[in-house]
């Protein structure tokens, strides 16, 4: 399945009786293939931006189009197989193996007639081969290091041949190799993605777009090396944030310190 754009327009959401929204009206579009990071201090509002982005919570306000076809006026079936995403939260072990924890990204496509689709067991024997799975495919998904297991749960989600996929925290708790590991992955997989992160120079190096959110509420929208300013980056964390450029790569680096 083909990559899909994404266009966000004035969404919002509140807990039933709340004097003040979660998320206030946040608008974007990411184009086919592109990946949208989204950063911001803990209780932003990055998490509950990315469950109205799939599909969990129905927004307050606004609209959540996938390539102009609005989420909301789809069945919830053909909305699971144009979006998928990973949580923080992984699955639970239950002593099921690799590839059953992958055909579980199937399920979407189940009819009473095709049990996981015509091409179901080839698809999940190529999202295990294009995520390099296939050695650990028997294994129980509980023996697993965590920078495999977060591989298997992006291959449970590519198993549902989504047009957008959605990250939540791919790299929380992970160490830096694991980190990388998923950093290369979402590199690799050209789709367009949504991507939750909190480490700013991870989501300026892996990322073409960034959103940044502050108590629900957009502060920008743009490229990285455009956008995150040494003074958006200081008054959204509260942090004293200063861009160097890295002599060796070029790259641009944030170092911060606490404010006097």
């Amino acid at each position: 399945m083909t990559a899909a754009s994404l266009e966000v327009e004035g969404v919002s959401w509140a807990p039933p009786a709340a004097i003040q929204p979660v998320l206030h009206p946040t608008s974007f579009h990411v184009a086919a293939g592109r990946v949208l990071g989204v950063v911001g201090p803990n209780g932003a509002g990055k998490s509950t931006l990315l469950r109205l982005l799939y599909r969990f919570q129905k927004p307050a306000t606004g609209h959540v189009r996938i390539d102009g076809q609005d989420i909301w006026a789809m069945p919830a079936r053909d909305s699971a197989k144009r979006i998928a995403a990973v949580l923080q939260e992984q699955a639970s072990a239950f002593g099921l193996t690799v590839r059953e924890i992958v055909r579980l990204g199937r399920t979407p496509h189940q009819t009473a007639f095709a049990r996981a689709g015509a091409n179901g067991a080839q698809i999940v024997d190529d999202v295990l081969d294009q995520l390099s799975l296939t050695p650990f495919a028997d294994r129980d998904f509980g023996s697993l290091s965590g920078g495999e297991r977060q591989r298997v749960m992006v291959a449970r989600a590519l198993a549902q041949q989504p047009q957008v996929l959605i990250l939540d925290e791919p790299t929380n708790h992970l160490d830096v190799r694991h980190q990388l590991e998923v950093v290369s992955l979402i590199r690799s997989l050209g789709m367009t993605i949504v991507v939750s992160l909190h480490d700013l120079n991870m989501a300026a190096g892996v990322c073409d777009d960034v959103l940044v959110l502050n108590d629900g509420r957009p502060q920008g929208f743009g490229p990285p090396d455009m956008l995150l300013s040494d003074t958006l980056v200081s008054d959204t964390f509260r942090v004293d944030a200063r861009r160097e450029q890295l002599a060796l790569s070029g790259a641009s680096h944030f170092s911060f310190t606490l404010p006097n």
